[in-house]
């Protein structure tokens, strides 16, 4: 079966595709409503920004692993030995191999392809460290315009009053986005981990088979 005629050939794509699709129209939704805007205003250190830079960057490579996965899996189902892929390169260096070998081989594509995804796991969950530190920021912001000598005149409170207030909406805000970005790129990474299991299983196998013919 071609990948023309394969239903499943493109199936890692659309899914990654279709998550992504309603995030972004999750995003316009947010942004049409002001969410958005709200959330870069409510921030006066900038750092929602920063967290969103380390998502795009995220979500970016995420992209690019996924296309690569599809792409591998559409050839390692359709193998053709005189095309360049990962499987080819597997199945030329198990072929003369015995089960043992073939089985350490197998474990090292395994760790190997496992690896190369777990920089997307580690962005993931920097976007909650950075969402934590966001909020020990804006709580510092809060409380450094506060002074207790000062709390009993009435023209200090308004200043006070300010400062926490802005403190307290960095705090809030930066946790809120890192954990919401968090979850949309560990969808995009548990999707992407799965195609890769399904990319190695079927490398295997098409090894198996082939050294076993």
């Amino acid at each position: 079966v071609s990948p023309a005629t394969d239903p499943h050939s493109y199936l890692l794509l659309l899914r990654f595709a279709l998550l992504n699709i309603i995030a972004f129209a999750l995003v316009a939704l947010a942004f049409a409503n002001g969410l958005i805007q709200q959330a870069f205003d409510a921030d006066a250190t900038r750092f929602v920004a920063v967290i969103a830079l380390v998502f795009a960057a995220g979500l970016a490579l995420t992209t690019w692993r996924v296309m690569w996965t599809s792409s591998q899996l559409n050839k390692a189902r359709n193998f053709d030995p005189a095309q360049p892929s990962r499987a080819a390169r597997y199945i030329t260096s198990v072929s003369t191999k015995d089960a043992q070998s073939r089985q350490t081989m197998a474990s090292g594509l395994r760790l190997e392809l496992s690896q190369n995804i777990t920089v997307i796991r580690h962005i993931g969950s920097s976007l909650v460290f950075l969402g934590l530190i966001g909020t020990v920021i804006g709580f510092i912001i809060a409380l450094s315009g506060v002074d207790p000598d000062l709390a009993g005149e009435a023209e200090t409170i308004g200043p006070m009053v300010s400062a926490l207030i802005a403190g307290m909406s960095t705090a809030l805000t930066t946790t809120l986005v890192g954990g919401v970005l968090n979850i949309w790129l560990m969808a995009n990474y548990q999707l992407l981990s799965t195609g890769t299991a399904r990319l190695i299983n079927t490398i295997v196998e098409r090894g198996e088979d082939l050294a076993g013919a």
